[in-house]
């Protein structure tokens, strides 16, 4: 049997696609990319994003994916931070953020395929490369393949915010092949990922992430074969289970939550006997909603928590999870974790303090023209990604809540810092807060509060749509509230805690 990636109607194997990233990897070269160049891609799971990520491989250059919900404006910072040279971008996507690429960028644009299109409701007039701007396909053959040996490898380099609102871009130092074959094992032992032809991945995480990115690329160099769902929905999931008989899968907890809301006579409709690995993150899962999946995949889901920065640092199987409902596991094998106070000092076993992590087999990273940021979340080689917890007798770690203002939402991270340096500057907007409120689907929703200037009438929807010109859709709160007189410490600075702790103490839970 041919192995490569099925999406949709369409097909194609791993080498056809390995040899159009050497055809792609020449003509990168002869654009003048090399060694710690960058590559951008705007693109939805398809052929060109293993294509692009494979070429880029070759000549020590970082592939940067980028949100393709972002804006111009938002696109556009990436694009200047990481020094671009070449961006490829699927046809729909281009005019949403054509005016923010630079024009020393050359871009190269991937037709928006069928099944993509129709889970998006693409026109037919934008499934096409607009006149005059070259496809990848074309580019790639065009180009001589590159016979040169190849580079150290850089991997990614994933942009994730902070408390500070911009993007940073995760940068690593290359990667030995010795620490290459090591992540390679750990990929295996915790998330399943090994040479096996029996295996069938599903891929519907957007490879822009961090975990889908690491998992899908994971697969990818395994040559394992792979089944791309354009656009998550329950019953298709189980639809495209049942009908390639996929085994592994990388998923979050929010598509948990909508298969199980799926009637029974749906469920029973679909054979997913064929899991064999299913694998979660990126955030928190209510107890009940696992035992729930348990009860009904079987003991094959196992979850982790770790971060861009780290990777995977903590891990658990169902059985475990089973025993300590709500824990996100224990820490790996080559890892280290450490609960600390505010000065820094280790917590007592049980005592909830900021967690700081160290993955293993990962070369040391820094932020992308920001030294300073990677700094100031260090303690001595350990990193903190602002959450907190405990761990209990056993060694399982519990989250709490965030020490930050992140507020993850359906697996996403969203920064309220970057949403209220936007509304701050909406005409009629005296201050605001943005903070995360419970949500039962998706975890957390956004909630903004509004301050309006004194004699200034603003409503909600006038709110939204600023902050939807601006901003990505999923940044835009669905929840907007107002205050003549926003609480605030005696410092001046508002008092966000006063404004969200209701909302958390309704649902009976803080994180």
């Amino acid at each position: 049997m041919t192995v490569g990636v099925t999406a949709g109607e369409r097909f194609r194997s791993w080498a056809d696609i390995q040899a159009n990233a050497a055809r792609g990897a020449g003509g990168l070269a002869a654009l003048g990319l090399g060694e710690d160049d960058s590559v951008a891609l705007m693109l939805r799971n398809d052929f060109a994003t293993f294509e692009v990520n494979f070429a880029a491989g070759q000549l020590g250059v970082y592939g940067v994916p980028i949100n393709w919900h972002f804006t111009a404006e938002e696109a556009g910072y990436i694009l200047a931070d990481c020094g671009a040279k070449v961006l490829v971008v699927h046809s729909d996507l281009l005019a949403q953020i054509a005016s923010g690429v630079p024009e020393s960028v050359k871009v190269l644009v991937v037709p928006t395929p069928a099944e993509i299109a129709a889970a998006y409701n693409v026109p037919a007039e934008k499934q096409v490369a607009p006149p005059g701007v070259e496809t990848w396909d074309a580019f790639v053959a065009r180009s001589t393949p590159n016979t040169q040996p190849p580079k150290a490898a850089r991997g990614s380099m994933i942009y994730t915010s902070g408390t500070t609102g911009r993007p940073k871009g995760v940068r690593r130092r290359p990667s030995s092949p010795e620490l290459q074959a090591l992540a390679a094992g750990e990929a295996a032992k915790y998330w399943g990922v090994k040479a096996d032809p029996s295996t069938v991945v599903m891929m519907n995480g957007p490879m822009y992430h961090s975990a889908p990115a690491a998992y899908g690329m994971g697969s990818a160099r395994h040559g394992l074969h792979m089944v791309l769902q354009p656009r998550f929905e329950a019953e298709d999931m189980l639809r495209l289970i049942d009908k390639h008989k996929v085994s592994h899968m990388h998923i979050v907890p929010t598509m948990f939550v909508r298969l199980l809301r799926l009637p029974d006579e749906v469920k029973r409709r679909y054979d997913v006997s064929s899991l064999r690995w299913v694998t979660h993150g990126a955030a928190p899962c209510a107890p009940a909603v696992k035992r729930q999946m348990i009860e009904w995949w079987g003991p094959v889901i196992n979850e982790y928590y770790g971060a861009t920065e780290t990777g995977i640092v903590v891990w658990h199987n169902a059985e475990q999870a089973l025993a300590k409902p709500g824990t996100v596991g224990r820490v790996v094998e080559g890892a280290v974790m450490r609960i600390v106070d505010e000065q820094g000092r280790d917590v007592k076993q049980g005592d909830i303090g900021e967690i700081y992590l160290r993955g293993p087999h990962l070369a040391e990273f820094t932020y992308n023209n920001d030294d300073a940021k990677r700094r100031e979340i260090a303690l001595g080689d350990l990193v903190t990604v602002g959450d907190v917890g405990y761990q209990d007798a056993d060694g399982y770690l519990f989250l709490c809540d965030r020490k930050r203002d992140m507020i993850i939402s359906g697996g996403v991270n969203i920064y309220p810092a970057e949403i209220e340096s936007v509304l701050i500057q909406m005409p009629g907007v005296r201050d605001c807060a943005v903070f995360g409120i419970p949500d039962e689907e998706f975890g957390e929703q956004i909630c903004a509060y509004v301050e309006p200037q004194a004699g200034t009438a603003i409503d909600a929807s006038a709110v939204r749509g600023y902050l939807g010109q601006h901003l990505a859709r999923y940044k835009v709160p669905r929840i907007v509230e107002f205050s003549a007189a926003l609480p605030r410490e005696d410092s001046g600075k508002i008092f966000k805690r006063k404004l969200r702790a209701p909302y958390w103490e309704k649902a009976g839970r803080s994180i």
